[in-house]
């Protein structure tokens, strides 16, 4: 019997098709690596056809391509915010930091498929990283290197060399993500528990702050009571 109604294994709900084959990418590229993922099995997750892949993306590296921007941007939209936002140095470096480690936090997978990118260098020549950072890393860096002048500048940040400082502020972010399934195995404890990633967060902010803020006169080198 005819119906109105579209299945989502075909065109007639573009948006709700490609957003759920962006998810399952992520979930098969963090699991599997871009060689070893499977155009199958992300359909098959989907809840697509292959031919419908395949129509919104044109093979497996397009698709790859479509999910470190679906990755990167969502970071670049959630960090903008609070770079946009008219504070001080200080609250706007934390307002930053806050807003990045929740992005991750919301979606844990995506620090893996960083990774995986990260550490293939650019594989075989592929013109992903080199995109990647042109696109989204030197912005990033150019902001967080902005705020981080300007907070030396009013003399709210102590003296840093902001090119040594600013991978170490998002490492200090991104890490814990990263090393959980270790950190699980390890302990027996669930990293990711929404108690434990709010107790995270409050010690990243934390140990941002103390690592720029300057030292009081009491704690400085060759100060006396």
């Amino acid at each position: 019997m005819p119906t109105n109604k579209s299945r989502l294994g075909t065109r007639g709900r573009p948006e709700q098709s490609r957003a759920a084959i962006l998810q399952a990418a992520v979930r098969e590229f963090s699991r599997e690596g871009v060689a070893g993922a499977r155009i199958d099995a992300i359909a098959r997750a989907a809840r697509v056809n292959k031919a419908l892949l395949y129509y919104y993306f044109r093979d497996k590296e397009a698709l790859y391509s479509a999910v470190l921007d679906h990755v990167f941007g969502g970071l670049a939209t959630a960090v903008n915010t609070a770079f946009a936002l008219n504070v001080p140095p200080r609250e706007k470096i934390l307002a930053y930091a806050g807003a990045h480690f929740d992005y991750v936090a919301s979606h844990p997978l995506y620090p893996r498929i960083v990774q995986g990118e990260m550490m293939s260098g650019g594989r075989n020549g592929s013109s992903h990283l080199h995109r990647i950072v042109q696109q989204y890393f030197h912005p990033l860096t150019r902001q967080l290197i902005q705020v981080l002048t300007d907070g030396m500048a009013v003399g709210e940040f102590r003296s840093v060399d902001p090119m040594q400082v600013v991978p170490s502020i998002v490492a200090v972010i991104v890490f814990y993500f990263i090393n959980a399934p270790a950190m699980r195995a390890m302990t027996g404890i669930d990293p990711l528990e929404p108690k434990r990633v709010a107790a995270r967060r409050a010690a990243v902010l934390d140990f941002i702050s103390a690592a720029l803020m300057p030292q009081p006169p009491s704690r400085r080198k060759g100060s006396r009571k």
